[in-house]
């Protein structure tokens, strides 16, 4: 905002008004400190802005309370879809983002030459395969199909856990890039059919079994009960598909950006929440921060070579 006036005249002649502006400009720098002191950078109690997509969702609210008792203030801005928690936080919009796993996080990355990284794991989702018609693995029979998703990160990731489970073999053994062409078929027990994640639970009677999100087969009523077999979170390869925290790359050894990870991490409440949230699915995690760095480089150079 521009004014035809300086914020403070410029001081007149005589001692007593020289130091009425010298006060009026320490006042001025003082509350100026005080207004730094409570955002990023100072003082007892710190502000960090983080960026979600659902932050109604009620474990939120308990890491809002966990952190303030630690004397750190949250203020979430929530997102209404994937797209932007990324873009805010390279721009210095927000302080940190919570929304996404590794692969997600390189595709960005290598796509807007933005340097994002994690600074700590929050879960995995497995993704599991369900069935209508059988209860365990090996009731599958030659030539059964089963439905995956669509889009190209979960598709890949649909596969390599029908592969781990026996049912499909992948040329060259597979990685978070392979598609439907890449399924020997020859080797493989099952056939494949591609579908929209959202209408893969529907489907489900329409196939031997299907891969289903966690989030459209807890809406459809599935359980982990249910569940024929799914991706091993303990498994290193599933490492790129953890949630993270991520940063600027600037800012990822700051000590506060840490605590909080520590807070989401080890507050039952926050943890039961989130499991709860996930319809019984969600695994926590606590993934070694090198771990997660090195998943991301590895992960960011399968998606320049696959770009």
């Amino acid at each position: 905002m521009t004014s035809s006036a300086p914020l403070i005249d410029a001081p007149k002649k005589g001692p007593g008004r020289l130091i009425a502006v010298i006060v009026a400009v320490v006042v001025v720098l003082a509350a100026v400190g005080i207004a730094i002191g409570v955002t990023r950078g100072g003082g007892d109690d710190e502000t960090v802005r983080i960026g979600v997509v659902g932050a109604s969702d009620p474990y939120w609210a308990d890491f809002v309370q966990a952190a303030a008792d630690e004397g750190i203030t949250v203020d979430l801005v929530d997102y209404s879809d994937y797209e932007q928690p990324n873009p805010a936080l390279a721009d210095g919009e927000i302080d940190l983002n919570q929304f996404q796993h590794i692969v997600y996080l390189a595709q960005y990355d290598v796509a807007s030459g933005n340097d994002i990284v994690p600074i700590g794991s929050t879960a995995i989702y497995p993704l599991p395969l369900y069935s209508s018609k059988y209860t365990k693995l090996s009731d599958f029979r030659q030539g059964d199909t089963i439905a995956i998703p669509d889009d190209s990160s979960n598709l890949a990731r649909a596969l390599l856990v029908l592969q781990s489970n026996g049912l499909v073999s992948l040329k060259d053994g597979g990685t978070i890039f392979s598609g439907v062409n890449d399924v020997d078929e020859s080797k493989s027990k099952v056939e494949v059919a591609t579908v929209s994640a959202d209408l893969a639970a529907t489907s489900l009677p329409d196939y031997a079994g299907a891969i289903i999100n966690n989030d459209f087969a807890t809406k459809a009523g599935l359980s982990t009960d249910d569940v024929i077999a799914q991706d091993d979170p303990n498994d290193p390869s599933s490492v790129p598909y953890a949630n993270v925290f991520a940063a600027r790359a600037e800012d990822k050894d700051d000590p506060t950006y840490a605590k909080l990870v520590r807070i989401y991490q080890d507050t039952k409440a926050v943890t039961d929440g989130v499991v709860d949230n996930s319809g019984g699915t969600a695994i926590i995690t606590k993934i070694p921060v090198s771990d997660l760095e090195e998943s991301l480089t590895e992960t960011e150079k399968l998606v320049e070579q696959n770009g």
